[in-house]
């Protein structure tokens, strides 16, 4: 049975970091796993940490076919479906697509409709769905994902980060979104870092499973544009990642 993870948190505490570094580990312990990344946020960039160029995203296809206002069975009709898959890009180690950014003004809640139900259509041909949400509580409260059985909220090592990540939880909660178990995952930490949050921390009511230390090989490949999916085994980035994947017993179902 497919397993969806997703990321939460606001904007620039790390979310894109950690899904690839968790793609990458998840890879490097089991090949034979399949697995679909998928970039939910209109800001998108996980394609550049994992070295992949995108060329169809779900918005721009949406924009092509602008006389498609609704669905009104709730299903994708196989023409669209059939053109949905080119955004599909397959490597030998994972499969992703896009979101893609918004095409002009107005809601965007037909494009994040029409991720669900593609999801939905895609999701049980693989055994883990993992998800880049975009920054904030929106996906949560449109119920963009079909369900998440495991969800991080990413947070800096900032009190406004920690603040923001309960939010989330507070919102998850009042929703009683189709979500099992939910972590919180502290970034760009250094020495004393979670002592010091201590407090904020326990406000959250998540349960910490891990945190990230700052590192300087993910700012070194940030300048230079290197995709993050390349660090060296010895980052400690990845060895923080693969101690939050054992945390949370995800490697054992590879």
């Amino acid at each position: 049975m497919v397993k969806y993870i997703a990321v939460a948190g606001k904007g620039g505490v790390g979310k894109t970091t950690f899904i690839t570094l968790m793609l990458r580990q998840m890879i490097r312990e089991k090949r034979k796993a399949s697995i679909l990344a998928v970039d939910a946020d209109p800001n998108a960039n996980l394609n550049e940490a994992l070295g992949i160029t995108v060329t169809f995203t779900i918005s721009g296809l949406i924009e092509d076919n602008k006389n498609i206002k609704t669905l009104e069975d709730k299903t994708l009709k196989a023409p669209f479906l059939t053109e949905l898959e080119q955004c599909v890009i397959k490597t030998p180690d994972f499969d992703f697509f896009a979101m893609g950014d918004p095409q002009g003004p107005g809601c965007y809640c037909y494009p994040n409709n029409i991720l669900r139900m593609f999801m939905e259509a895609l999701g049980n041909n693989y055994d883990f769905v993992l998800v880049d949400s975009e920054a904030g509580m929106e996906h949560i409260s449109r119920l963009t994902i079909p369900r998440i059985d495991i969800m991080f909220v990413v947070s800096d090592s900032s009190a406004r980060g920690i603040r923001t990540a309960r939010r989330i939880h507070d919102l998850i909660r009042e929703l009683h979104a189709d979500i099992g178990e939910v972590y919180l995952v502290v970034t760009h930490t250094i020495e004393n870092s979670l002592t010091s949050l201590a407090d904020e921390i326990a406000q959250t009511g998540l349960q910490l499973i891990g945190d990230i230390p700052r590192d300087k090989l993910i700012s070194q490949y940030d300048i230079m544009g290197k995709p993050l999916f390349d660090l060296p085994d010895e980052a400690i980035s990845l060895k923080a990642v693969d101690k939050i994947l054992q945390q949370a017993n995800i490697l054992k179902d590879l």
